[in-house]
């Protein structure tokens, strides 16, 4: 390289992470993904939410969850992101056996800066997080001022998530 030739910088993009865990000491695994999140390849941990503990929703005959949210800072694309993230949750022995099935870990990107996309198994934002108490929660934790793509603010979505059971959990 040339003494004065200018290298671009690499763009970073941030990436929240949403977390949950209802197998095989939930807390654990999701702890253990905040330290996996943490040595991804050109990325680094911005923030973590506390841990939250959640009532299953659709399949309700399955043990509660421990939810948390990520901020990841990464130069990363959508769909490394999400390789990476599904080659942690293999790590963690996560099984796919049905739609709702109760799972040792579940690592889903929840916003990638403001892109709205859909396609290739991969919609952002991610499509039904406005609708969930165990996702906005941990997210407004992190993201105070937060605003999902084409739905609104962080906290409105929350409020209007009603009649779902959220309780965070005491640190350990």
């Amino acid at each position: 390289m040339a003494p004065h030739q200018a290298v671009d910088p690499p763009v970073f993009f941030r990436a929240y992470i949403g977390l949950g865990s209802n197998l095989d000491d939930p807390r654990a695994h999701v702890q253990r993904a905040f330290e996996e999140l943490a040595r991804l390849p050109l990325s680094r941990l911005l923030a973590r939410s506390s841990l939250y503990r959640s009532a299953p929703l659709g399949w309700l005959d399955q043990p509660d969850f421990i939810n948390g949210a990520a901020l990841i800072e990464t130069t990363l694309s959508p769909r490394s992101l999400l390789k990476a993230l599904l080659e942690i949750e293999y790590n963690h022995g996560r099984l796919r056996e049905y739609a709702n099935a109760p799972r040792t870990l579940d690592l889903d990107i929840l916003m990638f800066d403001n892109l709205q996309y859909v396609g290739d198994g991969l919609i952002l934002p991610h499509p039904r997080m406005h609708q969930r108490a165990f996702v906005l929660q941990p997210l407004l934790e992190i993201a105070p001022e937060g605003r999902v793509p084409g739905r609104g603010t962080v906290a409105e979505l929350l409020a209007a998530c009603t009649g779902q059971r959220l309780e965070r959990e005491q640190a350990k």
